[in-house]
């Protein structure tokens, strides 16, 4: 069932009646060479050339020429010819001479059509006369030569400025070599009807160019060089203009000319995949048109008719997944399979359908959840899969024994599987699943799936909405743009025309900065019910994790509504928000977060409503979600289910710098970090948090964005020669940051003078809110517990603490008997990692053990449990485990997850076993 590594899909293979397909080179990101290349591994027979790619090549035309010919390339038109028209005498001779030397280039390329755009130059004259004598000149001489000149109207042209104006022209200049280049884009742009098209003679228009765009109101050529799209992703009416061009018996190419912000950057390779899928959807809508019957795409199948979600499966793991379950068992859900050769859970409800997928997944952050796969009801699976394969769908190779279901399944872009399924009969796919014995309640709280959400990246959005509008043959929503709290979210949706299946796509078009929300590109499913209202009383009975909404919605719902006051309270009472147009309501609640970016939403549809919750819904979700995890993780041990908090210690992933530090923080579970705000040696990495405003600035944004706290900052580390007033701006910069305790060490041998100058350092931090905690390195002139507590009882402070550290302590010889004896609020947090029992021979393996070979809790011979057993509960655990070799082989990110992994495992699951008494 998982989503496997993808190629690219066999191109199309096409009838010698259908016209050539071509791509200009535009369209694509890289050199001449990789343009070409991906333009026929995505099944075009022609391009146009750029000029600018032309002439950054190493290619010569005619080489350009010969390798177009081994690809199987035809090469329909070179462009653009600009501010050739309307000139004076003296500019027009080297406009002819400019123009002489193009078409030896069109010579060498093997191509007879060159484009002329109207003229954007500020010495043209406005003077179609002229403009049309000037053009005829020109086609003469193109004519000498076998050429042509398709003479384009740009919809910023200085004077002709309209597909209309430009044909005025070429009638006017009246040579056969003279015709027409039309783009879709220039039409539209200017509002202009593409019925009056039908008028031009098909053999004047030499090239027809086609491009979609969104509905802007902005300049034109800014439009145009940011925001066309392929057919399909747009406004514009393109099965229209298409057959109007047709109709006058224009037999040349239909040719893509796309440039945008996205295309501009994209892998070529994926960009000419989505040119041919929109060029081949564009075909197929294009309708009874008397030029219908040359158009005949070899073999795309229709869309089969589509019957509803059957399973949206979830790549979890050994973390998100039991916490997936428990909230699908809250919402009604029965485990009620288990694959038969995967580790793969079924979990039903009526028709609604989960699967817990527990195989380890590349593309998937660990401690996550994820959707991986999504299946429809198709009523040929196998024509599904015909038809998302001609449509360059890449169809995703998947092991199975022999007795289980064969099921088709294609790649989207963005790696989610996309099964084509069918319910029943001798090859189902439910079968695979050995039944566990418990059975789904038939009349369940829900009875089946609204819709699935996903979050696509700006770059892949309108790629994505291309791929489920073609391949499963939906009908796709215009993009939306909304409000939310942490910048505009446009929304697309995509469903069938029965609406039994339903995709919702999202995507932040603009980021800037490390500013955004603690949920990285969230998912959910949309479970329908039949009662809103009941199904959240009934979950909420069964501890279902619902999102609370705040009472301000509701005061506006009633101020703008007027809801009765019975349906108002029991919503409010619920967390339900609600719409309502002119065809039915929706209800609908959401759970919290699970597996840090997904969710679930239950929706109740009344009437014939069709849409997905009132423009506000996202906001108010989102800032409910947020909040929610933020206090989350306040809950102590919210997160881990256990008895302690979590803190990344900066010596564990040195190499971070501050906000690096708490992006890891954040993706693996930890509630807090600890900062190394100075350098300890000379080789290791220095984040000046104290002096650097602009490091201090980008730390501040993640901890803002992700809710991580400061547990601690370090290192005010207090030689015989150190004045603690030296240590003030890095005490402000840690109560600037929000820490809590500052850690210091002594290594002075004067007992006198180390302890006046820990009193004058807590003396400093103090007014700050800051503690000071001593910790005790075994080669330190202050080496173990005796001596730490000696320089605390002289302070005598009232913020000054001690530093447990699991491998000093235990390296100092230090007894836990002695910890049990001492003040309680000494001890505020600990440092914990473990090491082999017997310690290294020499000082220098000691320090070298401690800052490179620590070891997670319970692979080594510290005694762990009884030291933090002598500490007082609850108290934080800052894991400090510098490992180099482990970085080296996993990175520093992974490093800091696998750390609390095993913290967890063998610190909390010991805890909740034994209890708080045997713990300690």
């Amino acid at each position: 069932m998982l989503t496997a590594d993808h190629g690219m899909a066999t191109p199309v293979s096409r009838r010698p009646a259908s016209p050539s397909l071509a791509l200009a080179t535009v369209c694509l990101s890289g050199t001449l060479e990789d343009k070409l290349a991906a333009a026929a591994a995505a099944g075009f027979d022609g391009i146009e050339i750029y000029e600018d790619d032309l002439i950054v090549s190493s290619w010569s035309p005619s080489r350009i020429r010969q390798e177009c010919a081994d690809l199987g390339l035809s090469i329909h038109l070179y462009q653009p010819f600009r501010d050739f028209e309307a000139v004076p005498p003296e500019a027009l001779e080297a406009n002819l001479r400019r123009a002489e030397r193009k078409f030896d280039v069109l010579e060498h390329l093997g191509t007879r059509t060159l484009a002329v755009c109207s003229t954007t130059s500020m010495s043209a004259l406005d003077d179609d006369d002229l403009a049309a004598e000037q053009l005829h000149t020109l086609a003469g001489r193109a004519a000498r030569r076998g050429l042509r000149i398709a003479y384009e109207g740009l919809a910023w042209g200085r004077f002709v400025n309209t597909v209309e104006h430009a044909w005025r022209i070429v009638r006017l200049a009246g040579h056969p070599a003279l015709g027409l280049c039309l783009d879709s884009f220039h039409l539209f742009a200017r509002g202009d009807d593409p019925a009056w098209i039908r008028a031009v003679p098909g053999a004047k228009v030499f090239h027809l160019q086609l491009a979609d765009a969104p509905r802007l109101n902005m300049d034109v050529l800014e439009w145009s060089e940011h925001h066309r799209l392929f057919p399909g992703q747009g406004v514009f009416d393109l099965t229209g203009f298409v057959g109007h061009v047709l109709a006058t018996g224009y037999d040349g190419p239909l040719s893509i000319e796309v440039y945008n912000d996205v295309c501009r950057q994209a892998d070529p390779r994926h960009v000419a995949v989505d040119a041919m899928r929109s060029l081949l959807s564009l075909e197929e809508t294009l309708g009874p048109v008397a030029a219908r019957e040359r158009i005949q795409p070899a073999g795309l199948p229709p869309a089969p008719p589509l019957d509803g979600h059957v399973f949206t499966e979830l790549a979890v793991d050994e973390i998100s997944g039991p916490n997936v379950a428990r909230a699908l068992a809250a919402l009604g859900f029965t485990h009620t399979g288990r694959h038969r050769s995967k580790p793969v859970q079924l979990w039903s409800q009526a028709k609604a359908r989960i699967l817990l997928n527990f195989a380890p997944q590349r593309t998937v952050p660990p401690g996550t959840a994820a959707v991986c796969a999504l299946a429809v009801e198709s009523a040929d699976p196998a024509g599904s899969a015909r038809r998302a394969e001609r449509l360059l769908a890449p169809v995703l190779p998947r092991a199975r024994r022999v007795e289980e279901a064969e099921l088709n399944s294609v790649a989207a872009p963005d790696g989610t599987a996309v099964f084509f399924c069918r319910t029943g009969g001798d090859d189902n796919w439910l079968d695979d699943f050995a039944p566990t014995g418990r059975t789904a309640p038939g009349e369940g709280l829900l009875t089946g799936t609204d819709h699935v959400s996903l979050t696509e990246s700006v770059d892949d959005f309108d790629q994505a909405a291309l791929f489920y509008r073609s391949v499963l043959g939906l009908q796709a929503t215009q993009t939306t743009t909304l409000p939310a709290p942490f910048g505009l979210i446009q929304s697309r949706a995509a469903t069938d025309p029965a609406h039994h299946v339903r995709i919702s796509l999202n995507t932040a078009p603009l980021r800037r900065g490390d500013w955004s929300p603690a949920v990285p590109s969230p998912q959910h499913v949309a479970f329908t019910t039949d009662d809103a209202i009941a199904a959240a009383k009934a979950m909420r009975a069964l501890g279902a994790p619902l999102l609370t909404i705040p009472d301000n919605y509701y005061d506006d719902l009633d101020a703008r509504l007027a809801l009765p006051r019975e349906l108002l309270t029991e919503m409010r009472r619920h967390s339900i928000l609600y719409d309502r147009d002119q065809h039915g309501e929706y209800l609908h609640f959401y759970t919290e977060m699970l597996g840090a970016r997904i969710f679930f939403e239950v929706v109740q549809r009344v009437g014939e409503y069709s849409g997905y919750g009132a423009a506000n819904s996202a906001a108010v979700r989102m800032a409910a979600h947020r909040r929610r995890r933020l206090t989350t993780l306040r809950e102590p041990s919210a997160l881990a289910g256990g008895d302690h908090d979590y803190s990344l210690a900066h010596l564990t992933a040195l190499s971070l710098s501050p906000p690096e530090l708490v992006s890891a923080a954040a993706d693996a579970g930890y509630r807090y970090v600890g900062l190394r705000m100075t350098r300890v040696t000379p080789h290791e990495p220095h984040h000046p948090l104290a002096t650097d405003p602009a490091l201090m600035r980008a730390t501040k944004v993640r901890l803002a964005a992700t809710g991580i706290e400061v547990l601690d900052i370090e290192l005010a580390r207090i030689a015989p020669d150190d004045d603690p007033a030296d240590f003030l701006r890095f005490l402000e910069a840690g109560a600037e940051l929000g820490a809590r305790h500052v850690i210091t060490q002594l290594p002075d041998p004067d007992f006198a003078r180390k302890t006046d100058r820990f009193a004058r350092l807590c003396e400093l931090a103090g007014p700050l809110g800051l503690t000071v905690d001593l910790e005790f390195p075994s080669w330190t002139q202050t080496p173990d517990l005796a001596g730490a507590v000696r320089v605390l009882r002289a302070a005598r402070q009232p913020n000054a603490g001690i530093l447990v550290d699991l491998i000093h302590f235990a390296r100092s010889g230090s007894r836990v008997a002695d910890l049990r004896d001492l003040p309680p609020e000494w001890f505020r947090f600990a440092h914990v990692c473990d090491a082999p029992a017997a310690a290294p021979a020499t000082q220098e393996e000691i320090i070298h053990a401690a800052r490179f070979e620590r070891l997670f809790p319970g692979e080594g011979g510290i005694d762990v449990h009884g030291i933090l057993g002598a500490l007082p509960p609850g108290i934080p655990y800052a894991l400090e485990i510098p490992r180099a070799t482990l970085v080296a082989q996993v990175g520093a990110k992974e490093h800091a997850r696998l750390a609390i992994t095993a913290a967890r495992r063998h610190l909390d699951a010991v805890a909740r076993r034994a209890g708080p008494t045997e713990a300690a």
